[in-house]
This record gives structure tokens, sequence and C-alpha cells, in this order.
């Protein structure tokens, strides 16, 4: 049997002689749940979006590029040798000077064979650590984007699961209600078998 027309949509809230308090209840916990689910999905969202593109834009004003030196010569060959790529990139020590004057030293990609005291890039943040290159604007966007429709989904899932349980527990109400009034009513239909 399909359901067909605008009304069956709407059926929870059509008038019917043989509505029950309990059914009037489940419609609006279910027009309640559904609100709720919509309201708390999309709110979660996107704060957690914007708060991880405001960490993302101000990781990208506050870290800053210095040059490092290698502290010794990268592992590796140099271009010279055919077994090696021109593009292949080792680990490799290197030393910089934050802008308060404090050494650092770390772990850096580099050019397989690079010399020692070869200039390369850190990025550091304001306290001289150093941390990943800064996402761009799009980066962020979509990064941002992603953790917040996960966390708007995650967020949802609790009013949803919650309505869940309740209308679980109506129905099983509803249910009792029913043996109830059978173990009144069905006797005087006949006999019962068993």
């Amino acid at each position: 049997m399909a359901l067909r027309g605008p009304g069956v949509w709407w059926w929870r809230w059509r008038r019917n002689p043989l509505k029950r308090r309990a059914d009037r209840v489940e419609a609006w916990v279910v027009l309640g749940v559904w609100t709720l689910t919509v309201c708390v999905g999309v709110l979660a969202g996107t704060t957690v979006s914007r708060s991880v593109e405001d960490g993302m834009a101000r990781e990208r004003v506050e870290w800053r590029p210095l040059v490092a030196r290698l502290a010794e010569r990268a592992p590796g060959t140099a271009s010279g040798d055919a077994r090696v790529s021109r593009a292949e990139r080792v680990w490799a020590t290197a030393r910089w000077t934050a802008a308060d004057g404090s050494e650092y030293s770390g772990q850096l990609r580099v050019p397989a064979g690079s010399a020692a005291g070869a200039p390369v890039t850190v990025w550091t943040d304001p306290e001289g650590r150093q941390v990943t290159r800064p996402v761009t604007e799009a980066q962020a966007r979509v990064r941002a984007s992603l953790i917040g429709g996960v966390a708007g989904l995650g967020a949802a899932a609790v009013p949803l699961v919650a309505g869940r349980a309740l209308r679980s527990r109506l129905e099983r109400r509803r249910i009792d209600q029913w043996d109830v009034e059978w173990s009144r009513f069905g006797p005087m239909w006949g006999r019962t078998t068993g």
C-alpha cells in the first residue's frame, strides 16, 4: 500500500476520535526531537567550525618562517647520484635563533646531501618553537567545514537517540495499556483459545 497525498505526512496532527493522549504526546515528542536535533546539530557544527577556522587564522598571523642552518650534513647523496632523485628529502637537524635570542634545534625535511650550515626554512610560533607550516585560507575553510560537520552530526545524535529512547518507552507503555484493556474486554467477545 503506497502512502500518498499531503495529509499522510501530517497524520500525527489530524483529528481522530480514536487518538489517545499517548498519540498526542508522541506527536509532540517527534516534533520536539526533530526540531532539537536540527538546532543542536547546526549550532554545534557552526560553533566548532568557526572556532577551528579562527584558530587556524590566528596561526597564520602568529607563526613566522625563520632561516635555520643545518647542524650536520644531510644523509644521502647529492643529486649527482643516478639512484637518488633531485626531489628526495630526508630528515636532518637544524638550529635557529628565535626573536628573543633563545637557541632552538629540531628535525627538518631537507634535500638529500645538503651541506652542513646550509640555510633552510623553519616555521616557528611566537615563542620560537618549531611548528608546521600554517594552512592557507582555503585549506582552513575545508578543514573547519569537515570538523564542524562531524561535530554537528555527533551533537545531533544525542537528542535523536534520547528521543528514540523516549518514543520506545511511550510505545511500551501503550502496549501495556492495550494488554490491560484487552484482558478486560477480550473475554466479552467469546471464547479464548489456549
